[in-house]
């Protein structure tokens, strides 16, 4: 099933879910150090693999991070290909004075905010779903 592309549509749709936990971002040279930990999420850059992984699980294998993270995922289907959503959504975020990171996945796309913005990051963009109706 093809995602929304119509901004509109997913501005009103888009249903921002907090998730629970504490998540952080992890740049490791060899995989293996995750030790069988599935990552939430990798991009592979030149310096190295950086990994999404739960704060617990980052501590319990030793991995170096500095930034904690709370996740937002917005619920509304999105296309790869829709024209407009990030800079909606990073702009409304900004605006608040949040930082965001942005990660598409196929279906949905994922923010990760410092873990203290996470419940004022989902006000946020429910007010923005609320602005688009």
């Amino acid at each position: 099933m093809a995602g929304e592309t119509a901004l509109p549509t997913l501005l009103r749709q888009l249903q921002p879910l907090l998730n629970p936990g504490e998540y952080v971002f992890c740049s490791i040279g060899d995989p293996s150090r995750l030790q069988g930990v599935q990552p939430l999420g990798s991009f592979r850059e030149r310096e190295g693999l950086t990994v999404i992984v739960a704060r617990d699980e980052a501590e319990r294998l030793g991995l170096d991070f500095d930034y904690v993270a709370a996740w937002l995922t917005l619920q509304v289907h999105s296309a790869l290909s829709a024209v407009g959503l990030t800079a909606a959504v990073a702009g409304a975020l900004a605006e608040a004075g949040i930082s965001c990171n942005l990660i598409a996945g196929y279906y949905h796309d994922h923010l990760f905010v410092a873990t203290a913005d996470g419940p004022r990051a989902q006000a946020v963009l429910r007010r923005l779903a609320e602005q688009g109706a």
